[in-house]
């Protein structure tokens, strides 16, 4: 009579089918001889054979060196699978091992030198691989991802940030300093005395009385002539005195305004609305191009139409064309040489001697032109660049 086949949900189907999926009981693996065995039996007749008494000769002879290969490579296997389907997101260490075993030739724990997956959690939290916490529901683990790759993109992105704080913010910030130091000279300037200051209380209990005695009617005597001009003239010098006096205080500007009126004066003498010029040194700061070329320097070649420059990158060394409010001036350190892009002196060459970070201005020593030598104070940064020198 032929064998037929086990029927559905008998315990030989069952084993059947385990046995055709390929996953065992992994205490009947034998890591030395990479061996599976389905039952206790078959795996107690392997440790018997002559092939597994020679792999426990060899792993005799240097137990270290085999346990450390083992671990490294489990370790190095369960990361790789934390890593790539888990990410940095907070997980059940258990839910990551059951994944990790479900490949059948995965290398398996009790041939590492731990014996538990507490254990070797444990150890991930103190080699500082992963952050662990214990909770009632068991051990969670994050992954710190520490790749090059990863820290070069965090490091772009903390760049970018930094980018983002434009011009038009740094002049709001400039003009907040500036405001802030007008309202402390007004208060400084404002008299403090209260001494002949009274205040005014009313009397609740008073009463209120409305005297309309009439006086008999006198006969008004008659001034002399040059006692009622002498009286109405110094009436009329004090009432002009008061009027000029009070338009001499209409006209008094604070000192906020002051600053304010100074500050625009000296932005609106001399100056032009394009300020690319040859041969200096600018910043990409436009997005359009691509994060690649984000906070990239170079030095402007070509100026077309005043607006417009044609600039070479130092790194990647590529040509862009592009508009002047897709660039901002560079400025070096102290003893750099810097060309004027606005104002006066726009086109000539100055040695910078001094830079104010906080006021966001310099102070330069002018290098060409008829006035050379002379040393210009509190120049802003927009005014000036970096000078490209190029290398002989």
């Amino acid at each position: 009579m032929g064998k037929g086949r086990a029927e559905p949900g008998t315990p030989k189907y069952i084993a059947n089918k385990i046995k055709s999926k390929g996953l065992q009981k992994l205490r009947w693996f034998c890591q030395m001889c990479n061996k599976q065995c389905r039952d206790e039996n078959g795996f107690k007749c392997h440790t018997m054979s002559e092939s597994h008494q020679r792999q426990l000769l060899l792993f005799a002879d240097n137990a270290g060196r085999y346990l450390s290969e083992f671990s490294y490579e489990f370790s190095k296997g369960f990361l790789f699978l934390l890593k790539r389907q888990f990410g940095t997101k907070r997980v059940k260490a258990n839910k990551v091992y059951q994944e990790y075993i479900s490949d059948r030739t995965h290398l398996h724990m009790n041939a590492t030198q731990w014996t538990t997956l507490t254990g070797f959690v444990k150890w991930l939290g103190k080699t500082g691989k992963c952050v662990v916490d214990e909770t009632d529901e068991g051990w969670f683990i994050t992954y710190i991802d520490r790749d090059p790759a990863t820290i070069e993109l965090e490091e772009k992105m903390r760049r970018k940030e930094k980018a983002e704080k434009d011009d038009k913010e740094r002049e709001t910030d400039f003009l907040q300093r500036q405001i802030r130091e007008g309202q402390k000279k007004e208060s400084t300037e404002k008299p403090t005395d209260d001494s002949n200051t009274k205040e005014l209380i009313r009397e609740e209990d008073g009463k209120l009385s409305l005297n309309l005695k009439m006086d008999t009617f006198k006969k008004p005597t008659v001034a002399p002539i040059k006692n009622v001009l002498s009286t109405a003239g110094s009436d009329r010098m004090s009432m002009i005195s008061k009027s000029s006096s009070r338009k001499s205080e209409k006209r008094k500007i604070s000192a906020l305004e002051e600053i304010i009126q100074e500050e625009t004066k000296k932005k609106n003498y001399m100056r032009k609305d394009y300020w690319l010029l040859e041969n200096i040194v600018v910043k990409v700061t436009t997005k359009t191009l691509g994060l690649e070329y984000l906070g990239k320097k170079g030095v402007v070649i070509k100026v077309m139409d005043k607006y417009g420059c044609m600039v070479k990158l130092f790194e990647p060394k590529v040509k862009l064309k592009l508009d002047q409010n897709h660039v901002e001036t560079v400025i070096p350190n102290v003893g750099g040489r810097v060309i004027v892009v606005n104002g006066m002196h726009v086109g000539r060459e100055a040695e910078l001697i001094k830079l104010d970070a906080d006021n966001f201005c310099v102070d330069v020593k002018l290098k060409s032109g008829p006035a050379t030598g002379k040393i210009i104070t509190r120049l802003p940064f927009e005014d000036l660049c970096k000078q490209h020198i190029a290398e002989s």
